[in-house]
């Protein structure tokens, strides 16, 4: 079976937000590692093994070019090498984020509109996808199980992913879904309280290669390059 691979944003290694996120969901992503979870007393009685299964696999990450099989004629070495050309051309920006529930789910989200956010993933959408693979009859018979539009449908065969352009939300998954409220709520305020030196202004300044070697894997970070452009004054 193929490997996949997928552009996310990370955050550097070397940042509290990376290593608090990676403690929280028992992974790092960048060493392939388990790490010893955090200790926190209002969530004693929630499983956090159980909480975190699903995003554990990925690693922490926002979806900027969601995963793929390369296509025919491109490998590995000329995707690196085109991330890091698209990486020297970009310029670092701020948004404030904060762990929040989107559905079901809890993950860091803007907690305002942000320019810089929707031109980095639609510029990915873009600028990656002569690397992917089309979809096969399976991934887009799985992605179909979900109710899609006709847009999103269209954009799933012509992307590689159906919630993209109007329809992306930035997301940074700290849990699978929680079907009860009141859990929710209370996973909610202990990962606010726990992320509190973390929420506010975070400076976007890079993408990251991930790389799934087969489906039962997870995602790890192949390489992480920074954006290396200088923001125009104005």
């Amino acid at each position: 079976m193929s490997p996949r691979y997928a552009i996310y944003y990370a955050p550097a290694a070397d940042t509290a937000l990376w290593r608090k996120a990676s403690a929280w969901l028992g992974r790092d992503a960048y060493t392939g590692q388990e790490l010893a979870r955090p200790a926190l007393p209002a969530l004693d009685d929630v499983d956090l093994d159980v909480l975190t299964a699903d995003p554990r696999g990925y690693g922490f990450h926002a979806t900027l070019k969601a995963p793929f099989e390369l296509a025919d004629g491109v490998n590995e070495a000329e995707l690196l090498d085109f991330a890091a050309g698209f990486a020297t051309e970009r310029a670092p920006f701020e948004a404030v984020i904060a762990p929040a529930a989107l559905g079901r789910f809890l993950a860091f989200r803007e907690q305002e509109p942000t320019a810089g956010i929707d031109a980095l993933h639609g510029d990915c959408v873009r600028a990656f996808d002569p690397f992917r693979a089309p979809l096969g009859e399976h991934d887009l018979a799985r992605r179909r199980k979900a109710p899609l539009t006709a847009e999103q449908d269209a954009r799933l065969v012509a992307w590689g992913y159906p919630f993209v352009f109007e329809d992306f939300r930035f997301h940074m998954t700290l849990t699978g879904a929680i079907r009860d409220e009141g859990q929710r709520d209370q996973v909610l305020a202990a990962l606010r309280e726990h992320f509190a030196g973390e929420t506010g202004p975070h400076r976007f300044d890079g993408v990251a290669v991930f790389k799934q070697a087969d489906r039962t894997a997870p995602f790890d970070i192949l390489q992480r390059f920074a954006f290396e452009a200088v923001l125009a004054s104005a």
